[in-house]
């Protein structure tokens, strides 16, 4: 019972104690029972911003300076509401009385006023500062006026200090160097100056090695000063050329064979005949064989025709000599031209025929003069010339091109001797050099199975032809009209280019049956384009009609390659050919 009414009065306690708690400070609530929790306090907490006052004062301050601060005239932007004094303000300087911002519109030489040059440079303040004080008169530094004494000025040309006259200079220094010979004289005893074997007198006597009069220039070289100049540039030019040939220094020596070099006329062996002349227009297949010449000791590499005529055939000889032979008359050798240590591989003649060019493996190509045997220029790179040709323009006789065995063409004006240009594109030695199209571009064959056209004196290919079926094509010959290429290739047939714009191949025509796989059996055509000529490797000379591409005939020429032919210019039936077996075949 006492538990249950222990229970009741703490209900009724429990709902009277919010009125209680109401009218008590909760220090004075006593606490009724140990088991009580003691009493919590809360803070007291503001809505209200927490203020820096320093901060607050800087900006109120900021914001009374930006009012009163006067605006920036390159700005653009404004990032707050300015005065009209502000927007009104004068933008440099005091405010002007007839301008709003300060300064006159006439006045002004500065977008932002009136700037007045006051620079002026130290050396030219000082010069014109010491002229004034010696000569009273001195530029005026705001113009081209002078201020002073004019008098002054007329009378010195308007010189200044620092550029006095030339003859004033020298003059002051010859007064200068009396003053101090004075001196050191008048310290000096007079008897020593008048005694020669002392030091004063010697002093006083000097000469400069300069002085006295200047003798004129010797104009003329006595006899005996003209022979050792001659003998000093002559060994000169002798160590010049073993030190610039790379190639192998023969002597270069020539015999003439024939009975006189001279007729009873004055006219030189290698003049034409002068009744040389075509006998008709049409080309016959030649049938037998006329005259051999035999002189060579080993194979021959190369023969050419006396440009336009014909009387004379040159040939190139593995046996290092280059000979000369008569074709007209008595059909021997006319001269031996001397001048290779090794095998010579091309030959070429210029346009009139009195001098030609050899390329030997001896890596030297060189200019001879046909007529008297004389070597005119060496050239080499120190690599072997494969080829050698000139330009066929009259006018550029001079000029030199070469395909060398580095994949390069070279490029020499004979003139001077220097190196003009380098064609270096190929990726194999250079074996032909054709020019086309009035001379104007070049086509080049090389062993690495591609053709590539040039423009002349321009070192960049503007075609190039490669294929993956196409052979080396080790000889090139130009058609007499000019449109057509043909190509010996190494797959033993003949093709066709066009040499427009498009080098294209001629697939229709194509040239077979011979067999020059390995050799550089050079291909020919007759002079009115009607055959196509070549040697093959089994000694064979092959003519095929140029219109249907058949065999017309085969002649059994040499003992081993028959490697070039060569139709003559003016006898259209007559053809010669060379060979390995050293002799040159005449046909007729």
């Amino acid at each position: 019972m006492d538990l249950l009414r222990n229970y009741a009065d703490d209900k009724e306690d429990e709902l009277d104690e919010p009125e209680d708690q109401n009218d008590q400070t909760p220090s004075s609530v006593a606490p009724e029972s140990p088991d009580s929790s003691p009493p919590r306090l809360l803070p007291s907490k503001s809505s209200a911003p927490k203020v820096d006052d320093t901060t607050l004062a800087l900006t109120f301050a900021q914001a009374r300076q930006t009012q009163s601060r006067p605006i920036d005239p390159t700005q653009h932007v404004v990032t707050y509401n300015p005065t009209y004094e502000q927007l009104w303000a004068p933008i440099y300087g005091p405010a002007h009385p007839y301008a709003k911002d300060g300064i006159a519109q006439g006045m002004r030489n500065h977008k932002l006023g009136f700037v007045e040059d006051a620079s002026i440079d130290s050396f030219v303040f000082d010069e014109q500062y010491n002229t004034f004080h010696k000569y009273g008169y001195a530029t005026d530094p705001s113009g081209n006026n002078y201020i002073g004494d004019l008098d002054a000025l007329q009378k010195n040309d308007g010189v200044s200090v620092y550029n006095i006259p030339q003859h004033e200079q020298k003059k002051r220094k010859l007064e200068k160097k009396e003053t101090e010979n004075d001196d050191d004289m008048a310290a000096v005893d007079p008897a020593e100056v008048n005694n020669p074997a002392s030091d004063a007198w010697l002093m006083k006597n000097r000469k400069s090695p300069w002085a006295g009069k200047k003798e004129g220039i010797q104009t003329e070289l006595t006899e005996e000063q003209k022979k050792y100049a001659e003998e000093y540039a002559k060994k000169k030019e002798e160590k010049g050329n073993a030190g610039s040939e790379k190639g192998e220094h023969v002597e270069d020596k020539s015999t003439f064979h024939g009975k006189e070099e001279r007729d009873y006329q004055g006219r030189s062996w290698i003049a034409p005949p002068k009744d040389a002349k075509a006998a008709n227009d049409h080309c016959y297949i030649p049938k037998r064989l006329v005259h051999t010449w035999s002189g060579h000791t080993k194979g021959v590499s190369a023969i050419r025709f006396f440009p336009k005529y014909g009387h004379l055939i040159l040939s190139a000889g593995m046996d290092t000599k280059v000979k000369i032979w008569d074709v007209f008359n008595s059909g021997k050798c006319m001269r031996t031209y001397m001048g290779h240590s090794k095998a010579v591989r091309d030959i070429s003649f210029c346009n009139d025929g009195t001098k030609f060019l050899t390329a030997s493996y001896d890596k030297n190509i060189k200019y001879w003069d046909t007529e008297t045997g004389q070597v005119i220029r060496t050239f080499s790179t120190g690599k072997i010339p494969y080829v050698v040709k000139l330009n066929p323009d009259d006018d550029k006789q001079n000029i030199l091109l070469a395909g060398m065995s580095d994949k390069k063409i070279v490029q020499w004006d004979m003139n001077t001797k220097e190196i003009t240009q380098e064609y270096d594109q190929h990726l194999g030695a250079v074996n032909t050099i054709t020019f086309v199209d009035n001379n104007r571009r070049f086509v080049t064959s090389s062993d690495d199975k591609s053709l590539r056209v040039w423009e002349f004196g321009i070192p960049v290919v503007i075609k190039y032809i490669s294929e993956p079926h196409m052979h080396s094509m080790p000889s090139i010959s130009l058609h007499p009209n000019t449109n057509w290429l043909a190509a010996q290739s190494l797959d033993n047939q003949i093709l066709i280019y066009s040499t427009r714009e498009r080098f294209q191949l001629n697939k229709k025509k194509r040239f077979a049956g011979h067999i020059v796989a390995g050799y550089a059996c050079q291909v020919n055509f007759s002079p009115d384009g009607r055959f196509v000529m070549s040697g093959d490797g089994e000694g064979k000379c092959w003519f095929w009609d140029w219109k249907s591409c058949k065999v017309f005939r085969t002649l059994k020429c040499h003992e081993g390659v028959c490697i070039g032919c060569e139709w003559h210019p003016l006898e259209q039936s007559k053809v010669a050919t060379c060979g390995w077996d050293g002799l040159i075949k005449y046909w007729d």
